[in-house]
């Protein structure tokens, strides 16, 4: 089956409605063996691409991962990363904000983590927990310290789409390309996952008691993604809506797009001027001595 990585892009100005799209899609893949030809055939295409975007040391490549628990962001990063070198690549996690953290404005502490030019880096949840999971929970909101002033409950939500959006187009001019993921997972599938990490005691460790108190804002959630996903969708940083009650389509859908973005940078290998041709040369016959 053909993927148009385009068919899963929100589109800019337009509201999003999450029930309108599909949280699971025809299988890019025909068996297990298949999906891991396919997945490592994208690793090593990846490899190839990071090392020119190593090389190059002109563009930096930011993809941000947002999802409920269960969703799959832990394994769509270590599986489709999985293949490129660690020196030019980092993964951050972002979850509560520390007492220093929350002193600051919203975006500091994952300003504080971006990806250099040359570099790969993955957030895990992000500045974006700023106008979904607090604004599900306001209490949230409250301990942030901010000026009473400030915390209209009618214009802060609004100020944050417009900081976030001006801060990604402040980073595609200063050459970072910023590739969004939300791995749409139906509120069923998140029970059989929550489940099997009951029943399998490889998986306890991922599950919490606070997980399942977390469903019963499942609404609450959904519109809060689809408020942030239609605000901050833009040109040049578009919110690709992932499929992800099948994990390894999921993978495949993450990886093609990372591929597709990357590819899109149009990068070359550094070319070797006449004058480091020479340098070279001298340091060869130096090195045959």
């Amino acid at each position: 089956m053909k993927f148009k990585p385009d068919s899963l892009s929100a589109t800019p100005g337009r509201k999003v409605r999450l029930s309108q799209w599909a949280t699971r899609m025809k299988p890019l893949y025909k068996s297990e063996r298949d999906y891991k030809e396919k997945l490592l055939s994208d690793l090593l295409e990846l490899e190839s691409l990071q090392r020119v975007l190593y090389a190059s040391g002109t563009r930096a490549v930011l993809l941000i991962f947002q999802a409920l628990d269960a969703a799959g962001k832990d394994g769509a990063i270590s599986h489709v990363m999985s293949g490129v070198n660690p020196e030019g690549c980092s993964v951050h996690s972002f979850k509560t904000p520390s007492t220093e953290e929350a002193a600051h404005d919203f975006l500091w502490r994952t300003t504080c983590r971006l990806p250099r030019r040359g570099e790969i880096g993955i957030f895990n949840r992000s500045y974006y927990e700023e106008v979904l999971i607090v604004k599900v929970h306001s209490e949230v909101l409250e301990s942030e310290t901010l000026p009473a002033e400030l915390l209209d409950k009618e214009s802060i939500w609004e100020g944050r789409y417009r900081s976030i959006v001006d801060f990604e187009r402040h980073l595609h001019r200063n050459g970072t390309k910023v590739v969004k993921f939300y791995l749409h997972l139906s509120k069923e599938e998140q029970r059989r996952r929550f489940l099997a990490r009951i029943d399998e005691p490889k998986k306890n460790w991922k599950f919490s008691l606070a997980d399942v108190k977390e469903r019963k804002y499942w609404g609450a959630y959904m519109k809060a993604y689809e408020e942030a996903l239609g605000a901050t969708t833009t040109k040049h940083a578009p919110w690709h809506v992932i499929p992800a009650d099948d994990k390894l389509n999921a993978r495949l859908m993450v990886s093609r797009i990372v591929i597709d973005a990357i590819k899109g940078l149009d990068l070359k290998m550094p070319k070797v001027t006449a004058a480091r041709r020479r340098e070279l040369q001298a340091i060869r016959r130096t090195l045959k001595k």
